[in-house]
Parts: structure tokens; C-alpha cells; sequence
């Protein structure tokens, strides 16, 4: 993540490029907020509620699902409901479970992360998995889970490294869960059905509330019984909620009408990319743009002096001191690109 040096100042934001998590509710999706059908979700009479958790099991080819706050708890949920104290979960070093959520399995549920290796585009490989496999001895943690993710870092993970990752887990006795965060921009890019994408996995966290636009929530799905621990565990982390379904009901649109259109993000990006290319004191790479990432690399020193002088201009840049992360999303249009590629442009002139 990248929170540390982000310029902020008070004139009005324009254009917002920190994340695809900065999206405002659609005028649309305010509405059936405004009018969500609503009951107390603790005692599970929450319609909208679990209209959404049905809705999304069955998008993903699962038995059934947990709505939760976000997708840090929703991987916390799977991951204690997956393992037990002294445990071990095998992870890619460059994945959110491992390096962005407070290292929450080990702190809350005394279980080990492992990491592997991952190549510059998040890649692990089947071997990985099997040597990384603890030995049945006294001395070690028990091997129990396998943690992938899909995107990492925008970059789409190819459908059969999903499937022979995932057939190396699963031959190794362990469980398999995916942090799906922005599971749908894999979706959309690769042209398959979110079913098929996770046909190999176990347990699926999918976000609500990044490229489909909600204001919060996740959805945890996978087996019955392992969704009746993951409600347990929900429960212990403080995160039985009432009346929900106002969030749900966002979920349940997103999910109906923001999914397609994510690849209007996807070339919004390589329309950035493109542009960016153009300026020579920046380092960027078109064809590197999968989904709605672009990473432009700014000369040694430039980066805090550019951020300001975007942000008194109303335009949000996230942090990085030579390397920006650049998110395009729901707000973000091409109109919104080109002022931003001008903008820069003037500024290294």
C-alpha cells in the first residue's frame, strides 16, 4: 500500500488517482441504498444481506457466503477458519495477506505465514508450493493452507498458473483460498466467468468496494461448513453488523451493473500509460498495463515536488518516492486521463 507521502491540501479534488478504492456510490447505486429492504443480520434477517451472499456463492460457483466489512477481514475470517494455533500458511511474499493486513493470522490466531517467492508480475510456481510443504515432524508448523491472489499489483494471474498452483496445494493436503480483491478486473480481462476463474479454489474473499465501486464490504464464499466457522470468526473480530442490507443492496447493484464495465478502466489505464510515455523525464511502460495499474517511475527527487504541485491543482497522486501507482476507476474517465497526462507534462516542461 502506499499511504506514506501523499500531498493533500484544500482545494476541491478533480481527479483522484490514489487507489480505485476512492470511488463515490454511483447516483444509481444511492438509490437502492436509500430504498434496501433491511432487517437485523446478526440474527441473519437481513434480506438484502443475504440476497447478496447467495448471489455472490453463486457467481463464484460456491455453496454459500459471509458478507463482511472488507477484505482484510474477510481474508482474516478464511484464514482462521482454514487453520488452527501453530499452523502454517503458505503465501507470495508480495501478497496483500502477507505485507498489508497487520500480519492479523499470526497476531489473532497464532498461525504462521510462510512466504514464497513471486516474480515481478506476482507469479509462484507449482514447485514452490510442493518444497515449501513443512515436513510431518515435531519441529515444524503444520502446512495448511495456501494463499494466492488475483490480480497482484494489477497484473492478471494466467488461468492455468491458478490451476496448477492450486492442483499443487490441494496434492499437498493443503486448502486453498484466494484473495480476490480485484478478482473481477481478472475476470473481465481474461473474458471468462468468475466461476471458472476460481473453479480450483477453495475459498474465495471478493471486494466490493474497489473497481465495482461500493462504499465497503466484502464477500467471503466457499463450503457450507467452512462458512459457519468463518461466522464464528467474524463474531469474535467484532464484526456481526444490524442493519446491513444498505450495504448489501450496494453490493447486490455492483455486482448487476459494474462488473462489465471495468474494461473501461482497463483501457482508460493504457490510455494513461500511453500518454505518460510521451513525457521523457518519465519512465512508463504501455504494454506492462494489464487492468487499471499504471506504475510511472519520475526522475530521483521529483516525486514529492510533483505530488504537491498536482494536489493544489485538485489532482490526488498516491505515494512513492520514485515509483507512482497510478489507479483508474469508476471516476476516472478518458476526459479525466488527458488533464492528468497534461498536467504532468507542463509540470516536467
Amino acid at each position: 500500500m502506499m499511504y506514506a507521502g501523499v500531498a493533500r491540501s484544500n482545494k476541491p479534488v478533480r481527479i483522484d488517482m490514489r487507489s480505485d478504492t476512492v470511488t463515490q456510490p454511483t447516483a444509481e447505486m444511492r438509490a437502492v441504498m436509500a430504498a434496501a429492504e433491511v432487517g437485523d443480520d446478526v440474527y441473519g434477517d437481513d434480506p438484502s444481506v443475504n440476497a447478496l451472499q447467495d448471489k455472490a456463492a453463486k457467481l463464484l460457483g460456491k455453496e454459500a457466503g459471509l458478507f463482511v466489512a472488507t477484505g482484510t477481514q474477510s481474508n482474516l475470517c478464511a484464514t482462521l477458519a482454514h487453520c488452527q494455533r501453530g499452523d502454517e500458511i503458505l503465501v507470495g511474499d508480495s501478497y496483500h495477506i502477507f505485507r498489508d493486513e497487520a500480519g492479523g493470522p499470526a497476531v489473532l490466531g497464532g498461525v504462521m505465514m510462510a512466504s514464497l517467492p513471486t516474480s515481478p508480475l506476482g507469479a509462484m510456481t507449482a514447485d514452490d508450493v510442493h518444497n515449501a510443504v513443512k515436513p510431518d515432524d515435531a519441529h515444524c508448523a503444520i502446512s495448511r493452507l495456501l494463499c494466492l491472489e488475483n490480480t497482484v499489483a494489477g497484473n492478471v494471474q494466467p488461468q492455468d498458473v491458478i490451476n496448477q498452483l492450486a492442483a499443487a496445494g490441494h496434492a499437498r493436503g493443503l486448502a486453498v483460498h484466494l484473495d480476490g480483491a480485484r478478482l473481477m478486473n481478472a475476470v473481465v480481462k481474461l473474458g471468462i466467468s468468475a466461476a471458472e476463474a476460481v473453479a480450483s479454489i477453495d475459498t474465495v474473499s471478493l471486494c466490493l468496494s474497489k473497481g465495482l465501486g461500493t462504499p465497503a464490504g466484502s464477500v467471503l464464499v466457499g463450503p457450507r461448513d467452512f462458512i459457519r466457522r468463518a461466522h464464528r470468526v467474524r463474531k469474535l473480530v467484532g464484526g456481526g453488523m444490524r442493519q446491513i442490507g444498505i450495504l448489501a443492496a450496494a453490493g447486490l447493484y455492483a455486482l448487476d451493473h459494474h462488473v462489465d464495465r471495468l474494461a473501461e478502466d482497463h483501457l482508460n489505464a493504457v490510455r494513461l500509460a500511453e500518454g505518460l510515455s510521451k513525457i521523457s523525464a518519465i519512465q512508463v511502460d504501455p504494454a506492462a498495463v494489464q487492468t487499471n495499474m499504471v506504475f510511472m517511475t519520475v526522475p530521483e527527487g521529483a516525486a514529492d515536488g510533483l505530488r504537491s504541485h498536482l494536489a493544489e491543482t485538485g489532482i490526488l497522486l498516491g505515494g512513492g518516492a520514485r515509483q507512482i501507482r497510478l489507479v483508474t476507476h469508476l471516476d476516472v474517465d478518458a476526459d479525466a486521463v488527458d488533464v492528468l497526462t497534461a498536467e504532468i507534462a507542463q509540470y516536467f516542461a
